[in-house]
């Protein structure tokens, strides 16, 4: 989970100031505010399927 999504959670949910939500997450108040007040989705990347660069030698390294 997303650092934006553990924050909103924390503001909206728990109902924690944004003084105690910079002090669990290690991040600053600025950061806290600057993320509450932009309102974004975190974006998701779609990982390509791709195959190992060990694929072509996997029967060699099998250990048997």
């Amino acid at each position: 989970m997303g650092l934006l999504n553990i924050i909103r959670r924390m503001h909206l949910r728990q109902k924690l100031s944004i003084r105690e939500i910079a002090r669990l997450t290690g991040v600053s108040r600025n950061t806290v505010i600057k993320h509450l007040a932009a309102n974004t989705i975190e974006p998701k990347f779609a990982t390509p399927e791709r195959q190992s660069k060990l694929d072509p030698f996997a029967e060699k390294l099998v250990v048997g």
